[in-house]
C-alpha cells in the first residue's frame, strides 16, 4: 500500500497542508515554494466556456457516447479524476457525494453527473466498479441511470481538460513506471448546453452551493470565479506510508489507553457502589443486627 503526497495551495501565496494522520503527507518544498511538479498543475477557472461535446467517449456499459449525449435537458456535474487514484480521487468523489447526499434534486431527472477519467489505459469495467461503489454509496440505486463514468483516449481527455483548464501530468507510481498523475482536485457545474458555469475546489463541497450552481446552471446562468484554495495528489512514496502506519498503530493504541482507562475507572466505581452498599446495609441494622426497615436504628425504649 501507498499513500499520495497532497498539499493546498491559497490563491499563490501561502502553503498549507490539507491531511489526516495516518494517509498523506505534504511534500518537500522550500518555504513557500510550491513543489516543482505541481508548477504546472493547476486548475484555471474558464467561465462560460463551451465544453468539446462532440468528443467521444466509452461509458460504464462498454458503449461509445459523446459528450455532448449528456446534455441538452439538464445542468451535470463534471469530475475530473482516474479510477485507480490511491488518494485524492477517492475523497473528491467521496466529498461530492456527501454534498449530493443533502441536496433536493435526482441525478437523471434535474441533473446529471459526468465523471471523466484522465488515464487512457483505464477500461469501462473499472468504470462501471466504481459507478456501482458510488451509486451504492449515495443510497438511491434508482438513480443510476443519471451516473455517468467515462473512459477515453488521450485527443478527447485533452480536449475536455483544455476546456476546463485543468491540468495534470503524470508521474512514476510505485512500480516505478508513469502510472499516476499530478492533479489538482475540483467540480465544475456545466450548463444545459454545455458551458461552464461553476467550479468548486478542494474535496468537501457545500450541498447548497452545488444546488444554488445547479439551479443556476439549468437556467444556462453563469456563476463569478471562487477562491483559487487547490487540493493536489501528485506523488507516490513508500516510505511515507511506513510512516503512516506507525501513525495509525499510535492512534490505535491511544484509542486502547483510552478504553482502559474507561473500564478502570467503572469498575473502581462498581467497587465503591458495593462498598457503600454494604455500608448502607451495615448501618440498616440495630446493634442486636437485626433490620431496622428505614436506615435508622429503632427506639427500644
Amino acid at each position: 500500500m501507498g499513500a499520495a503526497f497532497c498539499s493546498a495551495l491559497l490563491c499563490a501565496g501561502a502553503f498549507a497542508q490539507v491531511s489526516s494522520y495516518g494517509d498523506k503527507q505534504a511534500g518537500e518544498n522550500a518555504g513557500d515554494q510550491l513543489p516543482q511538479v505541481l508548477k504546472t498543475v493547476a486548475v484555471a477557472q474558464r467561465l462560460n466556456q463551451p465544453l468539446p461535446l462532440g468528443a467521444e467517449f466509452v461509458d460504464d456499459t462498454g458503449k461509445t457516447v459523446r459528450l455532448g449525449d449528456y446534455f441538452g435537458k439538464h445542468p451535470a456535474i463534471l469530475s475530473l479524476v482516474y479510477y485507480n487514484c490511491p488518494m485524492l480521487c477517492s475523497e473528491e468523489m467521496d466529498g461530492l457525494t456527501g454534498a449530493l447526499e443533502m441536496v433536493k434534486l435526482t441525478p437523471g431527472k434535474d441533473f446529471e453527473i459526468v465523471i471523466i477519467s484522465i488515464d487512457p489505459s483505464e477500461t469501462p469495467e473499472l468504470a462501471a466498479k466504481k459507478k456501482a461503489f458510488y451509486v451504492k454509496r449515495y443510497g438511491r440505486p434508482e438513480t443510476a441511470a443519471g451516473w455517468h463514468f467515462l473512459t477515453g483516449q488521450t485527443p478527447a481527455i485533452d480536449a475536455v481538460t483544455d476546456a476546463v483548464g485543468f491540468g495534470y501530468v503524470r508521474v512514476q507510481g510505485p512500480d516505478g513506471k508513469l502510472s499516476q498523475f499530478a492533479h489538482a482536485s475540483s467540480i465544475e457545474v456545466v450548463t444545459t448546453d454545455g458551458k461552464l458555469a461553476q467550479y468548486y475546489l478542494g474535496v468537501e463541497y457545500s450541498p447548497k452551493d452545488v444546488m444554488l450552481g445547479l439551479i443556476e446552471a439549468s437556467g444556462n446562468k453563469i456563476g463569478s470565479p471562487v477562491a483559487n484554495i487547490l487540493t493536489y495528489c501528485y506523488h507516490y512514496d513508500p516510505e511515507s506510508n511506513k510512516h503512516s502506519i506507525r501513525v495509525v498503530r499510535v492512534v490505535q493504541l491511544g484509542g486502547m489507553v483510552t478504553v482502559a482507562g474507561l473500564g478502570s475507572f467503572m469498575f473502581v466505581m462498581f467497587r465503591r457502589d458495593i462498598r457503600l452498599g454494604r455500608d448502607h446495609e451495615l448501618t440498616d441494622r440495630d446493634l442486636n443486627g437485626k433490620r431496622t426497615g428505614g436506615g435508622k436504628f429503632k427506639d427500644e425504649g
